[in-house]
């Protein structure tokens, strides 16, 4: 009797274990499976996951310099969208998102990261009837020259000391010039918001502000005036206190 009892039990324990449980253990069912971190290559879910909250949802209107603007694109390359991606831009906002430089992205990654954009947003040959100023700068700048050139070619917006001014439409823009901001920003964001303007917020590229598209030169010297008012010590602890 005792025999039957265990039996019919074994035999019911095995019966209930198999429809409750169709794929034996170890081996996944039918449904989607979740890649893990390093198997994304998803240009969309990437740049969704690591770059629109500071460039924006569609690559514009976030509080970053937008990676939508084909001008940015076409002006930088996409080997350097790879190198600031990869290492971010040390003393900055802009952390680095390569894993050999910390981050959490592997070189895969950030590749398709560079060349989605360029594909998404890029407008091919935009720029080769008339060649921008090179992404790096070059030149030595002049911040006399500089302060002269801003009330040239940025004054009307930014007002004539850079303090702030106001669009056509009489939107008012804020001041360029405050230390907050300028301990935020590189020179090199400078100069690629000169070059490449900032569609998004209405400000127009290097050539498109007047008749006479700005040079090299100039545009090195309005970066370097911009520069050289941020102060010893902008964005950093004071070595004493003031």
């Amino acid at each position: 009797m005792t025999f039957r009892v265990c039996s019919l039990a074994a035999f019911m324990t095995l019966t209930f274990g198999l429809l409750g449980c169709e794929h034996p253990s170890g081996n996944p069912g039918p449904g989607p499976q979740v890649l893990r971190p390093e198997q994304q290559l998803d240009f969309a879910t990437l740049y969704r996951t690591n770059c629109a909250g500071c460039h924006g949802a569609n690559g514009n209107h976030g509080p970053a310099i937008p990676l939508s603007n084909p001008v940015y694109l076409a002006f930088s390359g996409e080997d350097v969208l790879k190198t600031i991606t990869a290492k971010g831009i040390p003393g900055k906002l802009m952390p680095a998102f390569a894993k050999s430089a910390g981050g959490i992205l592997t070189d895969q990654q950030v590749a398709i990261l560079a060349h989605g954009m360029i594909e998404a947003w890029g407008k091919p040959n935009l720029l080769i009837s008339q060649p921008p100023p090179p992404y790096k700068v070059t030149l030595n700048g002049d911040a006399i020259h500089g302060q002269q050139q801003f009330a040239v070619s940025c004054a009307s917006c930014h007002g004539p000391n850079g303090g702030g001014g106001q669009k056509g439409n009489g939107e008012k823009i804020g001041s360029i010039i405050d230390q907050s901001y300028l301990s935020l920003i590189s020179d090199q964001a400078l100069r690629s918001f000169v070059i490449a303007g900032l569609p998004d917020q209405g400000m127009p590229d290097w050539r498109s502000d007047s008749a006479i598209p700005m040079t090299d030169q100039q545009i090195t010297d309005v970066v370097t005036w911009l520069a050289s008012l941020r102060g010893a010590n902008a964005g950093q602890p004071y070595p004493v206190h003031p």
